[in-house]
This record gives structure tokens, sequence and C-alpha cells, in this order.
């Protein structure tokens, strides 16, 4: 079961500071392309540090990543983007495991839906509840606590283990791709995105677009001599929620326990400057999903084509086909690879670390930094403490037991994945 240095590193976790750290960590509004998410890498350069690490902070050359040709493109304004890289220093010749979360939080919302103000922790019980809580500075506060005790515990690693918190992950992955360019990866990754309980293996993608649907204006009192945007629209709207039922048929087992694996989703419409106009122009933004193993480019053609047919179908349309564009973010799929002994480590040490046995394998129905590190050849996957269903939401909370759990194994799976000199 456990040898004498993964019981003398579990002997370090330290559960308290576990519960301290976290409540910091909610308490920087890191919204993604704030000064804050700058503010918490800082502070997080300070962690690393203070651990002994060897690190790495740099302001990112944005012009040049915006550049490059793999960019994974952006939604949020940002001036500045910061990396963050530690790496252990004792390290020979063994494998490098790589510990990744990002630091970025989307934006609270209405602030009148919450208990409380967001960005100041609320604990009841076990259970600590604010923006980021589970998505992602739970994780975050794992990788530490982890990473603490084996140092704390005294043990000299064979191999290394870098520690990459990085920005932007909300609205593409910009952190994660300027870390990678920058030259640093590793064997094998572990992400800890909330995910109750799982090891998530596979990540669907998500494009996001924009349709714009042109009208033709006239006074409301005379609607009969324009046409209206919003009604042009609506074929439109009923031909992609075709396009989504045809994209979810035939699904990959790992994503079957998803209702919908490929949402295709409209999230904004606007339409109109007066309310006695006929608009004369709609634009809709919304997020279109990659299905396992799709090339993101076909699914922008399935798409344009989708919109394209709906047009030819339609008398106004035909003559005014609306166009489709691609702004924001761009999430390819990704997976770790089929038998990697991986998800098996993990199993063991969560097992002989306390936690119950035979976790369980999926994929998940969002995009994240899994499909890029996947891409550079780096094995990876997710397994973190809390649920994405209360992410993004002011519900959104994490069970203090669920940290701690994480903590121990991954401070398990990290020494038996490097070994000890």
């Amino acid at each position: 079961m456990l040898s004498d240095v993964e019981g003398a590193v579990l002997a370090e976790i330290d559960e308290a500071g576990i519960g301290r750290t976290l409540l910091e960590l909610i308490s920087v509004p890191s919204v993604t392309g704030s000064a804050a998410e700058s503010e918490l890498q800082h502070l997080l350069a300070g962690r690393l540090e203070r651990l002994g690490l060897d690190v790495d902070l740099w302001s990112m050359d944005l012009d040049a990543l915006r550049a490059d040709p793999g960019f994974p493109g952006t939604e949020a304004e940002r001036e500045e983007a910061w990396g963050l890289v530690g790496v252990t220093q004792d390290g020979g010749d063994g494998p490098a495991f790589v510990l990744q979360g990002h630091v970025d939080v989307v934006p609270p919302g209405d602030p009148g839906a919450w208990a409380g103000d967001p960005f100041v922790p609320r604990v009841t019980g076990d259970v600590v509840h604010g923006r980021g809580a589970c998505d992602m500075k739970a994780g975050l506060v794992a990788h530490l606590a982890a990473l603490t005790a084996i140092r704390a515990a005294g043990v000299r690693l064979r191999g290394r283990v870098g520690v990459h918190f990085v920005v932007g992950e909300e609205d593409g992955g910009l952190g994660a791709f300027g870390t990678l360019r920058r030259g640093h990866g590793g064997d094998v990754c572990v992400i800890t995105e909330p995910t109750g309980g799982a090891l998530v293996t596979a990540n669907a993608g998500a494009l996001t677009f924009r349709i714009t649907v042109p009208g033709k204006a006239a006074h409301g009192s005379s609607r009969d001599q324009g046409v209206s945007a919003i009604d042009a629209y609506v074929p439109l709207h009923r031909a992609l929620g075709r396009l989504e039922a045809e994209r979810n048929r035939d699904v990959h087992p790992l994503m079957a326990e998803h209702p919908i694996p490929y949402a295709l989703s409209v999230g904004t419409a606007r339409a109109g400057d007066w309310a006695s106009s006929v608009p004369d122009l709609l634009v809709a933004e919304g997020r279109l999903g990659v299905r396992l193993g799709e090339n993101p480019a076909e699914a922008r053609a399935a798409f344009e084509r989708c919109v394209a047919e709906a047009c030819d179908g339609d008398p106004w349309l035909r003559a005014h086909p609306a166009t489709v564009t691609w702004p924001g973010g761009r999430f390819a799929s990704g997976r770790l690879p089929e038998g990697h002994p991986l998800p098996e480590l993990i199993r063991g040490a969560h097992a002989d670390a306390g936690g119950a046995p035979g976790l369980r394998e999926c994929g998940a129905p969002y995009g994240s930094d899994l499909r890029l590190y996947a891409g550079e050849g780096i094995a990876t996957l997710q397994f973190g403490p809390g649920d994405i269903r209360v992410a993004h939401s002011e519900r959104e909370q994490v069970a203090l037991a669920e940290v701690v759990q994480v903590a121990r194994t991954l401070a398990v799976t990290v020494v038996r994945a490097v070994g000890v000199r």
C-alpha cells in the first residue's frame, strides 16, 4: 500500500492551511483579463519561491503570441498576461510531472444573486462559497498543498515536478499556450479542474461563432415596407437546432453520459436600435461544440454549410444571406492516449491515500487547457475538487474535504510517478 516515504508525505498535508489558502485565493478577484489576474500570479510566484522552486515569472509578449498560427484566440480585452512556472530543482533522470491550473475566473454576474460579495468567501460547515471556489482556486490549492507536503517531508525526487499556473483559460487558453511556447513541458500533466470525483481523460472542443443577419429598416407603423432581421433569423435558429441534433448522434463512449455532449448554444442575440423601427440587423453569437477527434476546421465548415443551406431555403435570406465569422476562443478537442497508465496510477494513489476505490473515467463536454498540453504530446487528464455544475454560477462552492483528498492523491501520485532518490 503506502511506502514509508508516502506515509511521511501524507502526514505533512496541512488541512487547516488548505482552508486558509483557499480563502486567500478566492479573495483575489482574478477575473479574466483584469489587473487582479496578474496580481494573483505574483502572489503565487511568492509561494512557489518559498517552496524552493526554480520560478519563471514573465510578462508574455502578447503581439508575438497573437501572430502565432496556433494562437487559440481570446475574448477578454487585456493589456498584459503573466506566465508562471515553478520547477523542483532536485530532480535527476526521472520523469517530468506537470501540475497545472488556471488562476482566472469568470465575472460574478448579478451581485444581487449572491448571498454576499462573491469575492468575500463564506464558509458553511465544510463548504466554501465564492467565485472561483471550485473553478478553480480549489485546484490551485490542491497543487500547492501536495507539493508543500512533499517538500516538508524532505523527499528528494528522482524526476522533476513543474507547477504551471496560467491565465486566460476561460476565454481560450492564452496562458497555457504561452507557457508551452516558452518551452515549459513535461511527460504527464494533471489539471485540477473540478471533476466531481472522476478522471476526465477527454474534452470536447468549442468554437465561438457570430452570425450577422440583414434586414430592411422601416417605420414600425408600416412594418410591411421592411423586413425584420429578427424574423429573418428564426429559420436560421431552427436550422442550428437540427444541426446540433445531427452532431450528437453516435457519440464516443467517453461522452455518452452527457445529454448533449456537443452543445450548440446561442448566447446573445442583438437587434434593433429603436422601438418603433423595423430592425435591419441582428447579430447572434454562441458556441459550437467540437466532437472528439474532429478537426475544428471541419466543425466550422459544417456550421457554415448549415447556415448557407438555411439561407438558400428562405426567399429573403437567399437574396440577402447571413454571414458567419469566428471571433473569440478556439478550443479543439483533446484526450489522453488510450491505454495510458496515468489513470490507473491516480486510481491506486487515490485509494491508498484514503479515497474511494475505482475512480471512474469519462469525457467532458467543455473545452479546456487539456487539448493544448495533449497537442504537445504531454499525456494529460483532469482530476480536481468540486462539481463543474456549480461553476460559473452564484452557487459556486467546494467542500474542503474534497480539496484535502485531491491534495493527498496528488502527493502520492507525484511521488510514485517521478520516484525518489
